[in-house]
């Protein structure tokens, strides 16, 4: 009895301590200087990574642990861009980075959309409204700046079990890559995405349910919809689970009737030697398809499968209609937040170099971040241009034609770039950094290829446009970035190159908008 009080009391001893201590360290960092906290907030995130890094080597199961892992990860993510936002602008200048960005406000607007994350005003300019807005701009980011810090600091304070936890996990064999090659050859930013839908396919089925369950994915194009699913399929649990996974396009079961096999029907991904087990299967659907009809008889036409019979349906569409034929809640993929991209950005712009050694070109890196609007093809290919040229004049040439390239169809179209290249209802205006004719690049259609279409791809590249390497003439097809990860997608463009030059006119009233917003425009 003696011995379990003794316990009891020091850890009521120790707790108090702790408490203490924490009160202390707390009172000294509200009274410490601005100047400090980045160095704390740089030792936190090392910290953190090192666990988030370690646990991506793992093949951690438990939902809590892949939970705290993701906090911490997105934690990192918004540290470092907190950090990196405070070396480019200083900290008077980062005021309410969270929840915002270079491109929310109106579309009616298109001028004000070119605003960074704060006015770049020098203090011999400033009004006194002016000198008030940045005293309290400097307020905001000094507490958010706390905020950060604290809660990394508790984050990490509290890791001591995880870790252990992590070290009882088996580790995941792969290469050692350097960071770049790490993020450029992994689906980077949809972990959390990736369990739910692993959860579902292995949850247990409804009883007496007469269909499958079905699980819809929708989201924009090019968001990372299939290459999500793909990299779900490729999870050894999922195929230890099902003994078939076939992949069917829209026009597999709209062009010709599904045949009685299921393995006869579409594209098998996966086949186990057991012919009795279950089966997954994927649609793809490109456009909007008719609920009533077409859903039903694809349906009834799955649930009559004898030899394999169908227990999961994944569907993925643009469409938010789609989200109708689920029997779980509709899965959106959303584009990455914008600390992730950031971080993602700046690792394959960087590569194997250190930012924090090179600030002037992370200073360049954050704005081309900011216009890139969160593109993830953008990303890889403007990320792989600038490594390949880690030169500060050529960083900064390509910074001020991309500038440009982004003001000038948000002028003329009101949309950003990345937009209208997802739509395709506009041709846009292709950049390049020599140019020596009165001509334009213009791209008017985008389009994705499979890997098995490899031998039909051109061979001329969008980054050899844009530096000038190559100079075709009239129209043709250009080669924009292929993707080194499942399902290995190539994505090209149909180029021409025209002579005339009112494709670069902007319409007289948004000339008046460029006018009454020169002055912001020239400080973007």
């Amino acid at each position: 009895m003696e011995t379990v009080a003794s316990a009891i009391l020091g850890d009521l001893i120790s707790r108090s301590v702790s408490f203490a201590l924490d009160r202390c360290c707390n009172r000294w960092r509200k009274a410490g200087s601005i100047e400090d906290a980045p160095q704390q907030l740089r030792r936190v995130l090392l910290r953190l990574q090192a666990v988030v890094e370690e646990g991506d080597r793992r093949r951690v199961t438990n939902q809590a642990m892949l939970r705290q892992l993701q906090l911490m990860r997105e934690g990192v993510y918004r540290g470092y861009y907190l950090l990196s936002a405070i070396k480019r602008q200083g900290v008077h200048e980062v005021s309410s980075l969270r929840d915002r960005s270079s491109f929310d406000l109106s579309l009616f607007n298109p001028a004000k959309r070119l605003c960074t994350v704060s006015a770049r005003t020098t203090p011999a300019t400033m009004s006194p409204e002016d000198t008030g807005r940045g005293r309290e701009g400097e307020a905001k980011a000094k507490a958010e700046l706390q905020e950060v810090l604290t809660g990394l600091e508790r984050m990490a304070s509290d890791m001591n079990e995880l870790v252990v936890f992590l070290s009882c996990y088996p580790p995941v064999l792969r290469e050692p890559y350097s960071g770049h090659l790490w993020l450029e050859n992994r689906m980077f930013g949809r972990e959390a995405e990736q369990e739910k839908i692993i959860r579902f396919l292995l949850g247990p089925e409804p009883a007496g349910a007469e269909n499958p369950d079905v699980l819809p994915v929708i989201g924009r194009p090019r968001v990372g919809k299939s290459t999500l699913v793909e990299h779900v399929c490729l999870d050894e649990r999922v195929r230890g689970y099902f003994s078939l996974i076939v992949f069917l396009s829209q026009g597999d079961i709209e062009d010709a009737t599904l045949s009685p096999h299921l393995e006869d029907s579409g594209t098998i991904k996966y086949r186990d030697l057991d012919p009795a087990g279950k089966s997954l299967v994927v649609i793809e659907l490109v456009g909007d398809v008719d609920e009533h009809t077409w859903w039903g008889r694809t349906l009834s036409a799955l649930r009559g499968r004898r030899t394999t019979p169908v227990s999961k349906i994944i569907v993925t569409s643009r469409s938010e209609k789609i989200a109708s034929f689920g029997t779980a809640r509709a899965l959106e993929l959303k584009p990455l937040p914008r600390e992730a991209y950031w971080y993602f950005f700046k690792t394959i712009a960087f590569g194997s170099a250190d930012p924090e050694d090179q600030p002037e070109l992370a200073s360049v890196c954050m704005e081309m971040a900011d216009l890139l609007n969160r593109c993830l093809i953008g990303a890889n290919l403007l990320g792989g241009l600038l490594r390949a040229n880690p030169c500060s004049q050529f960083w900064k040439r390509v910074l001020s034609v991309f500038r440009h390239y982004v003001r000038m169809h948000l002028l003329r179209f009101g949309e950003h770039l990345s937009d209208l290249l997802l739509m395709n209802s506009r041709p846009i205006y292709l950049w390049r950094l020599s140019k020596t004719d009165d001509t334009v690049l213009t791209a008017n259609h985008t389009y994705q290829a499979c890997s098995s279409q490899e031998h039909d791809l051109p061979k001329i590249t969008l980054n050899e446009l844009q530096v000038g390497s190559a100079r075709p003439r009239g129209k043709f097809e250009v080669m924009c970035w292929r993707s080194p990860i499942p399902p290995y997608y190539s994505y090209l463009m149909s180029c021409e190159v025209k002579t005339s030059p009112s494709f670069l006119r902007v319409p007289p009233m948004n000339k008046q908008i460029q006018h009454r917003r020169q002055p912001r425009l020239n400080s973007v």
